[in-house]
């Protein structure tokens, strides 16, 4: 079976963080390493990090100066830690797990991903799912990554707002996919956004060319429900679709027309199967009426 380390970004994380590097270590199959970078805690973090050290030889700390919190260094500590990787020549492994300073994995999670993903090659990011949710695109926070194709396509994360959602989309430009399993579970200790309130989701959408169409959907589902971002959260998102300038050159330059496009066209595909599918219940809803002679 295939091999992998993990990645874990933390800040102020003394409540959550040893129980998920635990349920990381304690995987059916171990991780070859794992690497988190504690990005300028200023709670007992570090103390427990240091700890923790002492008691799983595999674990790699990398400790970030206090530059306060900041959701947007995320990417550039994931490439930190694939840069200390190559600096201290350890293993490679057939992939790599993105997890969260917050998570518990279930003790089969990674045999669950890594023997779905052994098995189907044309799968290049594969995630569980958290708790009942049921989502369709891999999480962050539980994600597999095959290093073949990450390391020919990619080497590092896009330094950009969206860096998780675009591999995604530029996978299957090139004739890959992913997946998501709901036999593999783990859970949030954390409620969902409760550090950076989902402050990305309107001008990632407008950055990687959301249709319209999609976002205003998007955003009646998460007003209607309140998940996962809360009410506020749903309409501050639509605000910053609209409204929403991007910069050039910066974290929140927009990507190119190539993805862009794509990323509509696709959109528009499944905005037509949820209609095609309302119509296809509407149908069949109908309430039965006899045929009368009449009518024959």
């Amino acid at each position: 079976m295939g091999t992998y380390y993990s990645i874990i970004t933390c800040r102020n994380s003394e409540n959550d963080i040893e129980n998920s590097i635990v349920s990381i270590y304690d995987q059916s199959i171990k991780p070859e390493y794992i690497i988190v970078i504690d990005d300028g805690s200023k709670d007992s973090t570090p103390t427990i990090l240091n700890r923790l050290k002492q008691e799983i030889p595999v674990l790699h700390i990398i400790t970030n100066p206090d530059l306060g919190y900041d959701i947007t260094r995320v990417p550039f500590n994931y490439n930190k830690a694939l840069r200390y990787i190559n600096e201290n020549n350890l293993v490679d492994t057939d992939y790599h797990m993105i997890a969260s300073d917050d998570c518990i994995y279930e003790k089969d999670y990674a045999s669950k991903v890594i023997s779905y993903m052994d098995n189907n090659q044309d799968k290049v990011f594969v995630s569980g799912n958290y708790e009942r949710s049921k989502y369709n695109v891999p999480r962050g926070s539980g994600r597999f990554v095959r290093s073949s194709y990450f390391k020919r396509h990619h080497k590092f994360y896009p330094e950009r707002m969206g860096y998780e959602t675009v591999i995604l989309y530029e996978s299957e430009m090139k004739g890959y996919n992913y997946a998501v399993l709901d036999y593999a579970k783990y859970t949030h200790n954390r409620a969902l956004g409760s550090n950076h309130g989902f402050s990305e989701t309107g001008p990632m959408m407008k950055i990687l060319g959301y249709h319209p169409l999609f976002a205003f959907n998007r955003f009646l589902v998460y007003f209607i429900s309140g998940k996962p971002i809360g009410r506020k959260g749903a309409i501050r998102m639509l605000y910053d679709f609209v409204f929403y300038k991007p910069h050039r050159n910066t974290f929140d330059m927009i990507y190119s027309k190539e993805l862009r496009d794509h990323i509509r066209k696709k959109q528009l595909k499944r905005l037509r199967n949820v209609q095609n599918k309302i119509r296809t219940l509407s149908r069949n809803s109908l309430p039965y009426r006899e045929t009368t002679l009449m009518e024959k």
